[in-house]
């Protein structure tokens, strides 16, 4: 199958990415392409023009801090994943990517444009609403603006992104002492779409019981659903009552993969399983 006629444009520098976007608004911006090229291919999509930002070496950056990890717009998902500076300050990312496809598109796929795409079973929406994250969005005219995770993700497949904007990086905030976290998630084939997901944060206090818990959920609905289970689960970490209170609060969809009903289960499963696993993850980083 073939891609629909587009124009082409392969800026060097933000600011011209900015400027071709500016002047063609309905066009769509190309980074790894390993959502928006079998799109095309299919004819599900058809921008009037393509802004490849590959060449934009500005955008290809990592920077770790000790207030978390900023990604720029072409770090790609494998840069990501294998960097021990990343997963020491946010172990979370390196486990959700782990999950994602498989290392070829990996290789080629990037941390932002897989949120900018808002794909509800993927996995780094979930992530970042989890951590509250935030992603970065830049215009032409030098205009930026900073979109909190829980403001970002508006539908399936649709993201805050004004039509002559670029999300030009985001920001997942550090661990905290005596905080840890788990990712799981089951899909039918390793590398397929979950039917559920579920990452997970729980933290301790200095009595080592549980302070703060809450867990991000991919697959269940139209965007990351992020619970607070500090209540269900109690200071001594109750995971089956918070599992069950997720049973409780979700209302997944049927489609050809799962039933409602199993989905329902699998998630609450998942939920025991990556709080059990983040409780026992915080008392190892006390």
């Amino acid at each position: 199958m073939k891609p629909p006629p587009f124009g082409y444009h392969a800026p060097r520098t933000l600011a011209e990415a900015l400027d071709a976007l500016a002047a063609a608004p309905a066009g769509k911006v190309l980074a790894g392409g390993q959502s928006l090229i079998p799109l095309l291919n299919m004819r599900l999509a058809a921008p009037p023009e393509l802004v490849d930002i590959n060449r934009v070496a500005e955008l290809d950056t990592l920077h770790v801090g000790d207030g978390g990890v900023r990604v720029g717009a072409l770090a790609r998902h494998t840069r990501v994943e294998r960097s021990a500076e990343a997963a020491s300050v946010q172990p979370l990312l390196r486990r959700a990517l782990r999950h994602v496809a498989h290392p070829v598109i990996r290789n080629r796929g990037t941390v932002v444009g897989s949120l900018a795409h808002a794909d509800p079973a993927a996995e780094l929406p979930a992530v970042l609403a989890v951590l509250g994250g935030t992603v970065e969005a830049a215009s032409a005219g030098g205009g930026h603006r900073t979109i909190p995770a829980e403001a970002f993700f508006r539908g399936p497949l649709e993201c805050a992104l004004e039509p002559a904007e670029i999300a030009v990086a985001a920001f997942f905030p550090a661990a905290p002492p005596r905080t840890g976290t788990a990712f799981a998630e089951t899909a039918r084939r390793h590398g397929d779409y979950a039917l559920s997901g579920v990452a997970a944060v729980v933290a301790l206090d200095e009595d080592l019981r549980v302070s703060a818990a809450r867990a991000g959920f991919l697959g269940i609905a139209a965007t990351p659903l992020v619970l607070d289970l500090t209540g269900p689960a109690g200071p001594g970490g109750d995971w089956a009552a918070a599992a069950a209170h997720v049973r409780e609060a979700i209302d997944p969809e049927a489609d050809i993969h799962a039933t409602a009903a199993y989905r329902r289960h699998l998630t609450g499963v998942l939920t025991e399983r990556a709080l059990r696993a983040a409780g026992a993850d915080a008392l190892r980083r006390n």
